[in-house]
């Protein structure tokens, strides 16, 4: 057992609403994407070799469609176009932790939180902006969401670049955990 506290399989999670739109600052902002304007540039970043390496979704344009309308119809995630003084550079996509495979691996409380990353752009690659948006979108959602007392992510283990990031953002490291896809590192922040 890790210090996460012990979960409670009993808990309802019908009142839990879906996972809030963090109201960003320090010059970042954040949007939902729109599938109708922003299916080509989501499925665009989908495709390339630093995401695909450990998204493993490079889908065709439909099926990224079918999946962004899903998590915006839907009450476990919400995809965002992140992006700083500009243009989006970052797909992130804010899910609830006891709604998603991560609560199988952990003790998830129902208010919980999970963010995956992925930065669009090779080019915009190891320039800080991970480790920059990190504490900026964690205050958001916890200030977005007052129950929230947990931010996860959950990396692949050879993703050193990313954990790297996710630790200078302020994540710790709990311990590794078997996902469907992956092994991956555990990392939290607390509010």
């Amino acid at each position: 057992m890790t210090h996460l506290d012990a979960y409670r399989p009993t808990d309802d999670l019908s009142g839990v609403p879906g996972p809030p739109l963090p109201v960003l600052t320090h010059g970042w902002h954040a949007r939902a994407v729109d599938p109708d304007r922003d299916l080509n540039l989501v499925h665009r970043w989908m495709q390339a070799p630093h995401v695909v390496a450990f998204w493993h979704q490079a889908w065709p344009r439909e099926r990224w469609d079918a999946e962004l309308r899903g998590q915006l119809a839907g009450v476990h995630s919400l995809p965002l176009l992140v992006g700083r003084d500009g243009g989006p550079l970052l797909y992130v996509e804010v899910y609830r932790a006891a709604r998603d495979v991560v609560a199988g691996v952990y003790p998830a409380r129902p208010h919980d939180l999970g963010l995956h990353l992925a930065v669009g752009e090779l080019a915009m690659t190891d320039r800080g902006l991970v480790r920059s948006l990190l504490p900026v979108l964690a205050d958001a959602l916890f200030a977005a969401d007052p129950r929230c007392t947990r931010v996860v992510l959950e990396p692949d283990v050879r993703n050193r670049r990313a954990i790297s990031s996710f630790t200078a953002g302020g994540f710790a490291p709990v311990g590794e955990v078997l996902l469907p896809d992956k092994v991956a590192l555990l990392m939290v922040r607390t509010r």
